[in-house]
């Protein structure tokens, strides 16, 4: 049995309105029937756009944000139906590292009373001299000096920060840690040091991670599985070497074909997925098949009306797509309906173009070429008598006024 399984959870929000009573008119369908698991010593990294529930989905597993449906069953207890003291005991072995490593610190505590407060609150050490010496072992760890317990979260730079939010997580010898954009904020030089110590915590302490994040090469150094999320589920799930060597899903295709590649031959060669359009609202998914609007392969039948379940293609790969084998074997062509198209190397500005023209109506020559504008300084010859009879029109009415003016 694994030691974290998500079965079909879903976490929705109301939507309310009204001035004097609250009724609620729709529902924003943040996380809406996600399921995995995560083995022990497993790095399961989590990816997908900015709204896809990925934090969500994160909060909702220390219940920091209600279930609306679904389980959680951590070392075979379902967390979702805990009452509030019992999970809170629970936190203990379930831990999070924020995105924003300065606004998930107290400014107004040291780093001694944010790393000893959590202790003390589960009962680890017996007064503040053993809280005191367990914390300087774990900033050891971390790579912070014991005189940084004196000190405040604003006199550290972002990678202290973080490093301050990794050991406060550490102190309570949690069994999953929720990294939620752990290095974002980050330096690319901070970034490695940060992921580098992850790495070495999770093979000395047997910890294991949940990595949510958006930067595709942090996931692949990291995770030992990976899944794609896209509006509220997930659309793929595989061994992370399998994922980045064949992704099957046409939406990990298109972020797989957005990873820049350090080779300029190979970058002007390779095939790169343009999506055209925003992610669509998590108050109105829609139907069918929820990447059916950006899908550059969508079909006529299946796509819009049913919701393609999760499923096993062979080697753990798995991939939510009606179409999954007909893409592979090329049986399926991608059309030019949905605004997408494949590009290769020098061809992007051209097929783009060649988009424009056929999606937009042409304008009519007549409205689209702007009139011709005088250049500055230069006056049409027919201008000039009608300036020179403004002028004495001028010149004649100052004259009136100064002989109607009192005289002293």
């Amino acid at each position: 049995m694994s030691l974290l399984e998500l079965d079909d959870v879903k976490v929705h929000f109301p939507v309310k309105k009204g001035l004097f009573f609250d009724r609620t008119v729709g529902h924003v369908y943040a996380v809406d029937g996600v399921s995995l698991s995560i083995e022990a010593g497993q790095t399961y990294g989590l990816v997908g756009e900015s709204g896809c529930g990925k934090t969500t989905l994160g909060r909702a597993v220390l219940r920091l944000n209600d279930i609306t449906d679904g389980g959680v069953v951590f070392d075979g207890t379902d967390l979702a139906k805990l009452p509030g003291e019992e999970m809170r005991a629970f936190r203990r072995r379930l831990q999070m590292v924020f995105q924003d490593p300065l606004g998930s610190l107290n400014p107004r505590q040291n780093i001694e009373s944010i790393l000893s407060e959590g202790m003390a609150a589960h009962g680890i050490g017996k007064d503040q001299a053993e809280r005191r010496e367990k914390i300087k072992d774990i900033l050891a760890k971390v790579g912070l000096p014991s005189n940084a317990m004196s000190r405040y979260p604003h006199e550290f730079s972002g990678g202290q920060r973080q490093r301050i939010g990794i050991a406060r997580a550490l102190v309570l010898e949690p069994d999953v840690i929720i990294c939620d954009e752990p290095v974002s904020a980050l330096d690319v030089s901070v970034q490695a040091q940060v992921i580098n110590l992850l790495e070495e915590l999770q093979e000395s302490l047997g910890l294991t991670y949940l990595v949510i994040a958006h930067d595709l090469a942090v996931v692949r150094h990291i995770s030992d599985v990976i899944g794609v999320m896209y509006l509220g589920g997930l659309v793929e799930e595989a061994p992370s070497d399998a994922l980045y060597a064949g992704p099957r899903h046409p939406y990990t295709k298109a972020l797989m074909s957005a990873v820049p590649v350090p080779d300029p031959e190979v970058e002007d060669r390779r095939e790169r997925i343009l999506l055209h359009g925003d992610l669509p609202s998590p108050a109105n998914p829609p139907a069918g098949c929820r990447f059916h609007t950006r899908c550059p392969w969508v079909q006529e039948t299946k796509c819009a009306t049913e919701r393609p379940p999760l499923l096993d293609t062979g080697d753990g790969h798995k991939v939510a797509c009606h179409f999954t084998a007909e893409i592979e074997a090329g049986t399926v062509k991608q059309t030019l309906a949905t605004g997408i198209e494949a590009v290769t190397g020098t061809e992007t500005v051209a097929a783009e173009a060649e988009e424009v023209s056929e999606g937009e109506t042409a304008a009519e020559p007549e409205a689209a070429a702007p009139e011709k504008e005088e250049a500055p300084g230069k006056e049409e010859p027919a201008t000039v008598p009608a300036q020179a009879d403004a002028a004495k029109t001028a010149d004649a009415a100052k004259a009136d006024r100064a002989e109607d003016s009192p005289k002293a």
